[in-house]
């Protein structure tokens, strides 16, 4: 096992103010398995993180031990170190087999429940310009599955995206919103938003172009950093842990410094994992 620690200081605040922030990044080249059973009980915040899709990649060969045996101990681990109010958002696709999507993202979400964690939300991960995978009866494979675990009560930080109002300004505005009843009517209700809130639970990236989307990380699989920076503020505050149990090239430990967070990452490929240890460090 190979441990790196990064230490890093906040910088200057308005007004001449220096705020000192002490961040631990704590970056481990061993098994996600072998790391997440050393780790404090009830000790993360925060968990953004990708698990194998099956088969569809080989990881430099070390994908050859994955199956369902391993993930549900992952997930009995994940549920041990999350803090109460804590999220693991777990993003993931399916492989296709002989015609046949392997359900095993819906497997992965169901064994969650039986664990402890709530189903908090079923988001989508949506890309903007989809690589033209799937086959000649299939319509092209465009999202993937962003499951929100949550352990006990959950509390979102919405993201706020700015929008003009009728009066072409960033003026609170009063709009409607509906709840539905059992009876399938609605109940109107006033919400006040600044702008217009993310709100929706499909969120769009661009994959393979645009200031979002990492280049040469050297890894078959990572996702947009925006993705994790989005995660990360809605479901966590300044000074929290956020882990990735399986790290890759560090998008989210590098987002989570940017933000302020603690942070730990697992990753079992060297290749992989000093790939990740400059992109955290550099930042």
């Amino acid at each position: 096992m190979v441990t790196v620690t990064l230490l890093k200081r906040g910088g200057r605040t308005g007004k001449g103010v220096i705020r000192y922030n002490l961040f631990m990044i704590q970056l481990i080249n061993d098994d996600a398995l072998i790391t997440l059973t050393k780790l404090e009980e009830n000790s993360v915040d925060l968990t953004v993180t990708s698990p194998p899709y099956d088969n569809l990649r080989t990881y430099n060969g070390n994908n050859d031990q994955w199956g369902e045996s391993v993930w549900k101990s992952i997930i009995e681990e994940l549920y041990t170190v999350t803090k109460e109010g804590g999220v693991v958002v777990w993003v993931v696709g399916d492989a296709t087999i002989k015609g046949s999507e392997t359900g095993t993202s819906f497997k992965q979400a169901l064994w969650s429940m039986e664990c402890g964690f709530n189903l908090h939300d079923t988001m989508i991960y949506l890309k903007d310009n989809p690589p033209p995978v799937g086959g000649s009866n299939r319509y092209y494979q465009a999202f993937e599955y962003m499951f929100i675990l949550g352990k006990g009560k959950t509390t979102l930080n919405p993201i706020l995206q700015e929008r003009r109002n009728k009066h072409n300004d960033k003026r609170t505005e009063r709009t409607k919103g509906f709840t539905r009843d059992k009876d399938g009517n609605f109940t109107k209700r006033k919400v006040s938003l600044v702008g217009d809130v993310k709100g929706q639970n499909v969120w769009k990236y661009v994959v393979g172009g645009g200031s979002s989307v990492e280049f040469g990380t050297g890894h078959p699989a990572g996702f947009p950093e925006q993705l994790a920076h989005d995660h990360i503020i809605s479901w966590s505050n300044e000074g929290d842990t956020v882990l990735d149990c399986f790290m890759g090239s560090g998008t989210t430990g590098k987002m989570a410094k940017q933000l302020g967070r603690n942070f730990v990452g697992i990753e079992i490929d060297e290749t992989y994992f000093n790939i990740a240890k400059e992109r955290i460090g550099d930042n």
